[in-house]
């Protein structure tokens, strides 16, 4: 048995197992992919005149002795009934005669495969072949380390995990997270855009990030995405904090957060709606906890974020006043349901609360009801104009939604026109004229942003909103 040695190999496959946080039985994996390929490299430069297919090496394999600290060649052959000088393929082939002098079994016969070593000596081997090796190999781990980063992280996605920066590219945060305890670290890029205004970003701090995805590149392999400033990182946090949520007793139901506002002046901000099926529980309370202990470990995990927790109600009126929190709300008009517009009445008092800084507090209750909300002071309303004005705008948008109908009824049906045959002398006394092709563009509104989980039928009793 010939054995080509490989000094130190036991302690060489625990180094590069820890170096690249890979477990040995896949290093060693790897090591026999890349002795195969230096194998390879050997008998091509060997056997120069003679051409191999990609799949000509396909039946040789790589055996490791850690022990001995070596590896041999083996390659499967196929028993034939010629003589041994008559056969055209020796690698894939093996006469039944020789196989009969080697081994003393009176049960093999022709077509029978066997294992065959064909391990080179230690010092044919060559230069060549062993950097080829070393390539492979290096190849090969790092394909390793990609799959067992895809396995490892594909199933926590959309998952809050730990996370400490590690350093800087550009304008984006690289960090390292890790998907349990006891697992190695993995680095995972955080971009200017999912970073949040109020966070300090310095090297070794940590805090809790929202995997958004694990994207595959072809050049770099696995990337993990992360992020600070989606709404996914608020509920995830919430149903790490309230058990309730954990249990399924308590569900939320839609959440707006604006983690960028339109000015520094304004602070990142989110409201959350949350409902029960248990008429014994109340949810805002459940979410916001002992003297406020829930809500503000949410809080103090995002740096100080505003949060509104607020009822969810299946009545669109009820509903929307919640949203407005913490603003105090007289009465809400649903002007049209169609559309979803609604009109707002709060006393004078409490307008700009309503409103909020630059119009994020109904800008986010938009965005969390799905609801165009206008809010106006109460002693200022008077009804009958109102009314007048929103039943004008509903009429205009019926005449504006028929006419757009009646313009593609007749695009449809439109025929085009014969054109007549033109002798042929007389052709290339016309020109044609070119086609004037009109375009119509129809603008339609944006529907407010909100994450919204599906409604409950069953109407809920209202409890009042909590606000820190």
């Amino acid at each position: 048995m010939t054995l080509v040695s490989l000094p130190g190999l036991k302690a060489t496959i625990d180094e590069i197992s820890q170096r690249y946080n890979l477990p040995g039985s896949s290093v060693e994996e790897a090591l026999r992919e890349a002795l195969i390929k230096g194998y390879e490299k050997f008998r091509r430069s060997k056997d120069r005149n003679e051409e191999f297919s990609e799949e000509y090496f396909e039946n040789f394999n790589v055996q490791l002795d850690t022990e001995e600290e070596g590896f041999q060649i083996l390659t499967t052959k196929v028993i034939v009934d010629i003589s041994k000088d008559k056969i055209e393929d020796l690698d894939h082939q093996i006469a039944l005669s020789e196989v009969q002098e080697q081994v003393d079994d009176l049960e093999i016969q022709v077509g029978d495969s066997v294992l065959v070593d064909v391990t080179p000596e230690q010092k044919d081997f060559g230069r060549m072949a062993a950097i080829q090796t070393k390539q492979v190999l290096l190849q090969k781990l790092r394909d390793q380390q990609r799959k067992l980063i895809q396995e490892e992280f594909q199933d926590l996605e959309d998952t809050v995990l730990q996370a400490r920066v590690v350093r800087f590219e550009r304008q984006s945060a690289i960090v390292a997270v890790t998907s349990g305890l006891g697992q190695p670290e993995v680095e995972a890029e955080l971009p200017k855009r999912e970073q949040l205004p109020n966070d300090t970003y310095r090297s070794n701090t940590t805090f809790k990030v929202y995997l958004k995805k694990v994207r595959d590149t072809p050049h770099r392999g696995p990337q993990l995405m992360v992020s600070r400033a989606t709404a996914g990182l608020v509920v995830e946090l919430f149903s790490n904090e309230v058990p309730e949520i954990e249990e399924e007793i308590v569900r939320i139901v839609a959440v707006a957060r604006e983690a960028h506002p339109p000015s520094r002046h304004v602070g990142v901000r989110t409201k959350i709606a949350v409902d029960t099926l248990e008429r014994d529980v109340d949810p805002v309370g459940a979410c916001i906890g002992a003297r406020g202990s829930r809500i503000q470990a949410v809080v103090n995990e995002l740096r100080g974020e505003k949060i509104d927790v607020i009822r969810w109600s299946p009545d669109p009126a009820t509903y929307i006043s919640n949203s407005l929190s913490p603003a105090r709300v007289d009465q809400v008009v649903l002007a049209n349901t169609e559309e979803k517009q609604s009109l707002v009445l709060v006393a004078e008092d409490q307008l700009s609360l309503a409103i909020g800084k630059e119009g994020q507090n109904v800008r986010l209750a938009a965005r969390l009801t799905g609801w165009k909300i206008d809010i106006k002071d109460i002693d200022k309303y008077d009804e009958e104009a109102e009314m007048a004005k929103w039943a004008a705008q509903a009429e205009a948008s019926k005449v504006r939604a028929a006419e757009l109908a009646r313009d593609e009824v007749e695009e449809v049906t439109e025929v085009p026109e014969q054109v007549p045959e033109v002798p042929e002398e007389e052709e290339e006394k016309i020109i044609p004229e070119p086609e004037s092709i009109a375009e119509s563009e129809t603008a339609s509104e944006l529907a407010a942003e909100a994450e919204i989980l599906p409604e409950q039928t069953e109407p809920k009793p209202e409890s009042e909103t909590e606000t820190i």
